[in-house]
């Protein structure tokens, strides 16, 4: 196992290393990973594309205005033509999600941006991972990987690692510990039919019923279908809050860019088009991946239990039906 993971680790690739990145709609979501990539000091150029050339223009001046030590990256208010030679293209451009709306309501609208968006990254694209951030996620990568028609793993969606993020603080406020201490993930579709791995969860390197038994807290199936439908709903909650979500995404993608600019292989559920991998096919949902320079280098072998298996057949049934709905003769 140790010499089959050492393998996937390895980067082949002879390609240009620029550490450059273009973000491709610069909303709010757009701006935070700008700002996120910044403030960790990842990329040594960030290109701004949009089709409001006024507000790339003020979010490239608002955030270069920060404190020059806190991030040395070149920013560039750009077109379509500056993609050239990334490393990483972002693609955030989409309607958000409104109030009441679940992800999957924005699919007309935001296959016709995307429909735009491919058309202008054709002219220009000679290299790098695509990273789709649009929402929703799983059928916007889809789409674009199959009109693209990159190597595989060249592009994939940030899927569940949002989702995984948000269980991993759910359970943390609950047993009390930091999230460092918390093993977790959720599969599947990102929205209404992801998939907390509740048999694979950890706390403190212990299966969580054990964790919760040696502490005196309680824990039950119910316990875990509440946690289960307060991360589900969770963005929902926020937009109904505050109108949208963007800095927890924001970090997400710049933990997912700090791997792919610095080299740094990672684990993380995230979405891309599968073909046969534990019997799921022509459909993009989120499963645990080994990502590096070049994107996604191995969907992982996952060792779960029946019920999960079933609800990831389910999801795969019921993306791939809307797939069908929206291709024809897919």
């Amino acid at each position: 196992m140790i010499e089959y993971i050492k393998k996937l680790f390895k980067d082949s690739s002879n390609r240009a290393y620029n550490k450059k990145v273009s973000i491709i709609g610069m909303g709010y979501v757009g701006a935070g990973i700008a700002y996120a990539l910044m403030i960790k000091d990842i990329a040594r150029e960030i290109v701004f594309i949009d089709v409001k050339n006024d507000v790339v223009n003020a979010e490239m001046l608002d955030i270069r205005h920060g404190m020059h030590n806190m991030g040395s990256a070149k920013i560039i208010n750009g077109t379509y033509s500056d993609i050239k030679d990334s490393d990483l293209i972002i693609i955030t451009a989409g309607r958000n999600r409104r109030s009441g709306e679940s992800r999957l309501d924005l699919i007309d609208d935001n296959i016709k941006i995307a429909d735009k968006v491919i058309e202008e990254i054709r002219k220009y694209y000679n290299q790098g991972v695509i990273l789709v951030v649009s929402n929703p996620v799983d059928i916007i990568t889809y789409h674009i990987t199959k009109k693209m028609g990159l190597d595989k793993g060249r592009i994939f969606g940030t899927g569940c690692i949002l989702d995984s993020s948000r269980l991993i603080n759910v359970i943390s406020d609950y047993v009390g510990l930091g999230s460092e201490f918390i093993s977790a993930s959720v599969i599947g579709e990102h929205g209404a039919n992801q998939i907390p791995l509740w048999s694979k969860v950890e706390v403190a390197q212990m299966p969580i019923e054990k964790y919760c038994s040696e502490i005196g807290l309680k824990f039950s199936d119910e316990i875990k279908e509440q946690m289960t439908i307060k991360v589900k709903n969770m963005g929902a909650e926020i937009i109904q809050g505050k109108g949208k979500t963007y800095y927890g995404i924001s970090t997400c993608v710049c933990y997912l860019a700090d791997a792919i600019l610095n080299k740094r292989s990672t684990v993380a559920c995230v979405t891309s088009v599968l073909d046969g991998t534990m019997g799921l096919n022509n459909v993009a949902l989120s499963l645990p991946c080994l990502i590096n320079y070049n994107g996604i280098k191995q969907v992982l072998p996952l060792d779960i239990n029946k019920e999960e298996h079933s609800k990831l057949i389910e999801t795969n049934k019921k993306l791939s039906d809307i797939i069908k709905k929206i291709y024809i003769n897919v």
